[in-house]
């Protein structure tokens, strides 16, 4: 059984780094002495990480489907609870692709198999939030 282990070592205030495939990542709580950041948060974070894996997915079996797109990115939008702890109360991507209309189905069901077979963070975060998506095409040139 694969385990992936990092470690994250305090730097100054609210700031944090670790390191990832030897890719330094700065973490920072958000409100630092001086306002300036010295990194990301860590639930922005979180919502990078949902958008970068269910978009891996859906280019990889694009690729695999042998369909061309010109153009592709995500949207998540996560509305924060009130009351804590503050979490996401829901999840919700809009894929944006740009392809030919004959390969829009191939398309949703790429998005759809990421999301319901693939996807691993998707499968975490979908236990504790609603996570709908829907998928915008834009016209192909």
């Amino acid at each position: 059984m694969e385990n992936n282990t990092l470690l994250l070592k305090h730097t100054e205030n609210m700031a944090f780094v670790t390191e990832i495939n030897g890719f330094d990542l700065q973490l920072d709580g958000g409100k630092s002495d001086d306002n300036n950041p010295k990194g990301i948060t860590p639930k922005k974070l979180l919502l990078a990480s949902l958008a970068g894996c269910t978009a891996m997915d859906v280019a990889a079996m694009l690729k695999t489907m042998r369909v061309e797109f010109q153009a592709f990115s995500i949207t998540v939008s996560a509305p924060i609870a009130e009351q804590h702890p503050k979490v996401y109360t829901e999840l919700a991507l809009v894929y944006t692709i740009k392809v030919q209309d004959k390969d829009k189905p191939k398309v949703e069901k790429a998005v759809h198999l990421s999301k319901t077979k693939y996807c691993g963070v998707s499968a975490m975060l979908g236990k504790a939030a609603p996570i709908p998506f829907e998928i915008h095409f834009l016209p192909w040139n």
